[in-house]
């Protein structure tokens, strides 16, 4: 089949790596891709974003399947859109994707079919919200109901940090703009979080390996969130007894919900969990792969990932042969100078060819300048190591971390720590 991947990031260019990998793949487009991918498919300067122009491409080059990668993408209705089409596209509809595109909607969601989260309360009043927030006290988390490009849950360890946060969303200045236009109050939750990865068809589900994301910029979780600077998997902290309470209290609880409120959730149904005392607790959804939890986990499914995202976009993960998630993987991100802050761009890179067996680059924010590669996002690469134990994927990947480089480049020393320390005797 002919197959188009929607987005231009480090999650894109897994999905393609994946997907040119299977028999099923004819042809391979990206829109509009990155310098990584255009060594395995067709780019094409089409915004990931840009919906009516991504569904004239798709029938222009009569393409059979659509993968995307954004959440925007998908909340703007592109799968809607290509479904109206005939064309069948991996994600979820408009209203479903919903539970990322909306806090509001996906914390009433969890409330209505009593799937274990923080207690919380919805706000579009600043006055409202101050109140709560001076009967709640600090330590407490508020979030932008809205898409906030990952920015707009914050953890407020104290009131001054909480009373700026909600003065940020609701009030005059409105920072974060529409996003925080509705915001959602919650308990800060004690634990340690995960990320769990279920590929749906409206009713069935597929597990991939449970993850853990590395947010902060700076070794020890010191400092300010990214989008993520370096993921592993497996998680140790999701034991098989932890797994099997988020499937049956949280992911079938979901999807159940969905198809009663008439939005089946078909795509990949990523879930925010914090592992408490009282239990696995939802943090929040998101309706689209984890970056860069996605680099790490298609590597480790032995099936194939194509068959897989076509038979959940097509309702049938019951006629599928479920493939193993097997061995380690980990992901350690080179980022630019000054990032998640503002940074320089253009800055070319050295050693981006550099092989060695069992690990693979995955460009993020790059693009050509003549014949170099050079710095184009926040994020700029991530090396991605496996191997039989978390050990070896780490060792792989930091041996060739050590031998890409560009000016100013900063990453994290310590990824995978936290699982290497619960295999210690």
């Amino acid at each position: 089949m002919k197959v188009l991947i929607v987005g231009s990031g480090g999650r894109e260019h897994a999905l393609a790596l994946e997907i040119t990998k299977s028999p099923l793949c004819s042809e391979l487009l990206c829109a509009p891709g990155n310098p990584g991918m255009e060594a395995i498919a067709r780019c094409i300067a089409v915004g990931a974003e840009n919906v009516p122009a991504l569904v004239a491409l798709a029938q222009s080059e009569k393409v059979d399947f659509v993968v995307v990668g954004p959440e925007v993408a998908l909340v703007l209705g592109l799968v809607d859109e290509l479904t109206k089409v005939g064309i069948k596209a991996f994600g979820p509809s408009a209203e479903a994707a919903q539970l990322e595109g909306s806090k509001a909607f996906s914390k009433n969601i969890m409330a209505k079919y009593r799937v274990p989260t923080a207690a919380y309360q919805n706000f579009t009043d600043l006055n409202s919200a101050q109140s709560y927030l001076r009967k709640k006290g600090a330590p407490i988390v508020i979030k932008a109901s809205g898409l906030a490009a990952g920015k707009g849950a914050i953890v407020c360890p104290d009131m001054q940090t909480a009373e700026q946060a909600l003065e940020d969303m609701l009030g005059e200045k409105a920072v974060f703009g529409d996003a925080g236009a509705e915001v959602v109050i919650e308990e800060f939750m004690i634990g340690e979080e995960a990320s769990i990865f279920a590929i749906c068809d409206g009713e069935n589900y597929v597990l991939l390996s449970p993850a853990q994301d590395h947010k902060q910029v700076n070794d020890g979780d010191k400092g300010l969130n990214t989008g993520g600077m370096g993921a592993y998997a497996p998680a140790p902290v999701v034991t098989p007894e932890v797994l099997k309470e988020v499937e049956t209290k949280i992911i079938k609880p979901t999807l159940d919900g969905m198809l009663q409120e008439k939005a089946p959730y078909k795509g990949v149904l990523y879930v925010g969990i914090m592992v408490t005392e009282q239990g696995a607790k939802v943090v929040e959804y998101n309706c689209r792969f984890g970056d860069p939890e996605c680099q790490i986990l298609l590597p480790l499914y032995s099936g194939d990932v194509l068959e897989l995202l076509y038979q959940a976009a097509t309702e049938n993960l019951s006629e599928l042969k479920v493939a193993s998630n097997e061995g380690s993987a980990a992901i350690v991100v080179l980022a630019s100078e000054g990032y998640p802050g503002s940074y320089p761009k253009g800055r070319i890179i050295s050693g981006i060819d550099t092989k060695l067996d069992g690990v693979h680059i995955i460009h993020a924010g790059t693009k050509k300048e003549g014949s170099d590669i050079v710095t184009s996002g926040g994020r700029v690469l991530g090396v991605v190591g496996q191997g039989d134990s978390l050990q070896v994927a780490l060792d792989k990947a930091y041996n060739v971390v050590d031998k890409v480089s560009f000016d100013g480049a900063h990453y994290r020393t310590d990824i995978g720590k936290k699982g290497l320390d619960k295999f210690l005797p």
